[in-house]
């Protein structure tokens, strides 16, 4: 029990099989596991393990075939504002500036102007985005697009934080930076996170769990704790624990990806 804070999504025996004109394709097995209050959980795995189809099941966007999810104790039977969603595409609207966009959710629930600002002001500052207010996204980079997609999902407070390979669509350099701000953010917030992504050193780096997964038809091969301590910095990349973890999660990677050629 992480913290002693208890179990705050569980997803049981879930599976998905996505029924087509001549075949019907079985994305993902029976899929169980839980996520603790205030854990960052990642899925790891192979392209087209189902690891993003858990992901969009747990936000409501697709119905399982068997199974359900439970969050704090109750089903979920679609999209709800107790889970905020960041995908790797950046969905700002690019009609409104920054504040706009971190305030949407909040002005559709009717809240008023003043406490939409000071929430929106206090996560702008948060994602390192001040001075920025008014910009629209046109301005932006990738990297700050993005980081106004993470301040608008924390913005609406939800339960939890799902978040589908954000940084995927960055350079290198960029998702580093990324990564370090979103361990911020995290330490910060304490929210609770599932987080998906094909990238070992990016899951070693963000995680307390790592769930691997195997090649399609996808299910969890192996469980992995991450027990480095935090907070976390870039130079630990280096340190033998680090990169004994790494090594770890590579293999069990590669031998899925080999299976998935």
């Amino acid at each position: 029990m992480l913290g002693g804070k208890g179990i705050k999504l569980r997803i049981q025996g879930v599976c998905k099989t996505f029924n087509g004109r001549r075949n019907d394709v079985e994305a993902l097995q029976a899929t169980s596991f839980e996520v603790q209050e205030g854990e960052f959980v990642t899925i790891l795995g192979p392209s087209g393990c189902g690891k993003s189809t858990i992901l969009r099941i747990v936000a409501g966007l697709t119905e399982p075939t068997a199974g359900r999810v439970l969050l704090d104790g109750r089903e979920i039977k679609g999209p709800g504002p107790d889970r905020g969603m960041v995908f790797q595409s950046y969905t700002l609207f690019p009609w409104l500036t920054v504040r706009r966009n971190i305030e949407f959710g909040l002005e559709l629930r009717g809240v008023p102007a003043a406490e939409r600002h000071a929430i929106s002001q206090h996560y702008i500052e948060l994602v390192g985005l001040k001075g920025f207010e008014e910009a629209y996204p046109v301005s932006l980079s990738g990297g700050m697009k993005q980081r106004v997609a993470i301040a608008r999902a924390l913005a609406n407070d939800p339960e939890i934080l799902l978040m589908d390979e954000p940084f995927g669509a960055l350079d290198a350099q960029t998702r580093l930076i990324m990564q370090e701000i979103l361990l911020k953010v995290w330490e910060e917030s304490r929210k609770t996170i599932l987080f998906v992504t094909h990238d070992v050193e990016e899951a070693v780096f963000l995680s307390d769990t790592v769930h691997v997964m195997t090649a399609r038809p996808g299910q969890i091969k192996e469980t992995v704790q991450i027990n480095l301590p935090r907070p976390r910095t870039y130079e630990m990349k280096d340190e033998p624990e680090f990169l004994r973890l790494k090594k770890r999660l590579l293999d069990l990677i590669r031998a899925e990806s080999l299976k998935a050629v």
